[in-house]
């Protein structure tokens, strides 16, 4: 299944995507408010009852971020090999995981901003992102141990400015700046993704490859990933991870940083594309 969050013109709903049309389930029972409620009951379980669901137009909805505010939205860094070389890091002797705080997410068509007060180092980061299905701790380093908590599967461009980032071990603050954190276009369940390590990834700037990568490269796999995490605090149903790039980034690169009129897209097979304009920041409203 393919979950989404979208709005029809009349505040987010959530549903199922099935070809062009998307069941709306809000619509059919009000209490299923946001993605978090649907993962919450199931999606199968709701799917089996949702015969009387309106459907609408994929065309005629605006999909938004599939989880727009996860309990946590976390991510590891230099997890894929070429990755680490073209950053000039040694690799790391254990997971090193950092806080992109939700209020930087945004959904397809959202525009990323080039942050007024940082406007010269803007990179992007094609990752495959794994949503958490079930509240969970202490989750074995196990295929099917990780898979029975993991809801699906999802883009994500982790938006990274890169001279706050060299001035911020840290990278909270470098990773989280506002609308630097796309993901969508939807969530899609386990069951059609198959092997998710092995997946093809590609990020293009103006329709320019600048990223192609394959989730095989990862040097900690999503599921010692999620075993990892779980061992130190809960996981809760709508966290977000955001699994590692791999090479192809601007930074190190002169010219390669997005710019106000730049078009991202980032592509992961069996699961969709994750299309973003880049623009100035917005001035503040006059008061």
């Amino acid at each position: 299944m393919k979950l989404a969050t979208f709005d029809a013109g009349s505040g987010r709903h959530v549903g199922i995507v099935e070809k062009d049309e998307v069941v709306d389930l809000t619509a059919a029972d009000p209490s299923l408010r946001t993605m978090i409620d649907l993962l919450e009951r199931g999606p199968a379980k709701v799917a089996a009852s949702s015969d009387t669901a309106p459907r609408l137009p994929l065309s005629e909805v605006s999909l938004c971020a599939p989880v727009p505010r996860p309990p946590k939205f976390l991510a590891i860094g230099y997890n894929y090999a070429a990755h680490l070389e073209e950053t000039h890091m040694d690799r790391p002797t254990r997971q090193a995981w950092f806080n992109k705080q939700q209020t930087c997410v945004v959904g397809p068509g959202d525009p990323v901003w080039i942050p007024a007060n940082a406007p010269d180092e803007v990179d992007y980061e094609g990752e495959l992102g794994v949503v958490i299905g079930q509240r969970c701790k202490d989750v074995p380093d196990d295929k099917d141990a990780v898979l029975d908590v993991i809801a699906g599967f999802t883009v994500v461009d982790d938006v990274s400015v890169r001279d706050w980032q060299t001035l911020e071990p840290g990278m909270v603050v470098s990773k989280s700046f506002d609308t630097h954190g796309p993901t969508g276009p939807w969530i899609v369940t386990p069951d059609e993704i198959g092997d998710p390590l092995d997946l093809r990834l590609r990020t293009y700037v103006n329709d320019d490859v600048r990223q192609n990568g394959h989730t095989a490269d990862m040097l900690y796999t999503l599921y010692e990933q999620v075993s990892y995490l779980s061992s130190a605090f809960t996981l809760e149903v709508g966290d977000v991870l955001a699994t590692g790039t791999p090479s192809g980034i601007a930074w190190h690169r002169p010219g390669m940083y997005l710019k106000a009129g730049d078009t991202v897209r980032v592509e992961i097979e069996k699961i969709g594309t994750l299309e973003n304009p880049v623009i100035d920041q917005p001035r503040p409203a006059a008061a």
